[in-house]
């Protein structure tokens, strides 16, 4: 079959896109309504056609900083809760060997997503899978950031990135500086129990009460121990707003703990385990994707 160059570049759009796409045929070969739909000039090129629907398309939770191989690369990195941001940092982050970070804050009357979009750009955060394999098997550090609210960090994989030259008096080590944030501890350290009560030496993340925040719950239950009724109790440890994870658990059952011992003392009914919360929800940390 004769086919013209113009009806092969055609064809082959229609087959595959993304390959016409990489050879510089999508003004050649894509179909005219298409085009006009939305809006192309017929002389812009690969690159200019899809700056234009990253800025037109991408919603505000979408940061798209950079274009890899012709494609928009969406990051998601502003949780919608203080749980999700919690959950992304000691469950997705940490056991990939994210431990040093920097903790920062949005300045007041600063728009949080500019600043967002600036450290992303500032330290290629946004990057495929793939690079960061290769930069990983290179010796040099991948970064991950993650916002909430006005809060944000910024993790690193050991390894050559100038984040370590430019941050440097900034940098902590999460195994040995934990990240404290509304009530929590994030850490990563050895030991643990595994489920048959045997110790545990291997390294995992360590969700915890902030010690401050624990030792005020403690007095503020063992007042409220002898005054309040088991209901009023109960309610108060349902009510917690804090995620069980497995060193919360272990705090609460020493709060129960005290609060039992102290109503022993004064004649009054002991509290079943039964009432902590010691099922712990996952949350979708980022908002739900979005669709055109």
């Amino acid at each position: 079959m004769n086919v013209v160059p113009r009806q092969r570049a055609t064809l082959l759009w229609c087959f595959c896109p993304l390959c016409a796409d990489l050879l510089g045929l999508w003004t050649v070969a894509a179909p005219q309504a298409f085009r006009q739909r939305f809006s192309f000039p017929a002389a812009l090129g690969t690159c200019a056609v899809r700056t234009n629907l990253v800025a037109k398309q991408v919603p505000p939770f979408l940061l798209a900083s950079n274009l890899e191989h012709g494609r928009s690369m969406q990051y998601r990195a502003v949780t919608t809760s203080v749980e999700g941001f919690v959950q992304q940092i000691a469950c997705c982050y940490l056991r990939h060997g994210y431990w040093f970070y920097v903790k920062g804050r949005v300045p007041h009357g600063k728009c949080p997503t500019t600043i967002d979009q600036k450290l992303i750009d500032k330290y290629r955060i946004n990057v495929s899978e793939s690079t960061r394999a290769r930069r990983k098997k290179a010796g040099r550090s991948n970064l991950q950031y993650i916002r909430h609210e006005s809060t944000f960090v910024i993790l690193a994989t050991k390894g050559e990135h100038r984040f370590f030259e430019e941050e440097a008096n900034l940098i902590r080590d999460i195994r040995r500086v934990p990240i404290r944030y509304a009530g929590y501890s994030i850490s990563y350290k050895p030991g643990g129990r595994k489920k048959d009560g045997s110790n545990d030496d291997q390294w995992h993340a360590h969700v915890e009460i902030d010690r401050d925040q624990y030792l005020d719950l403690r007095a503020w239950f063992s007042e409220r121990a002898l005054r309040d009724s088991p209901d009023r109790l109960a309610k108060a440890f349902y009510e917690l707003p804090i995620a069980p994870y497995a060193p919360v658990r272990r705090q609460m059952l020493l709060m129960l703990r005290e609060v039992n011992r102290v109503r022993k003392t004064g004649g009054k009914k002991q509290l079943p385990h039964d009432i902590l919360p010691l099922s712990r929800r996952v949350v979708k940390p980022f908002a739900d994707s979005w669709r055109r």
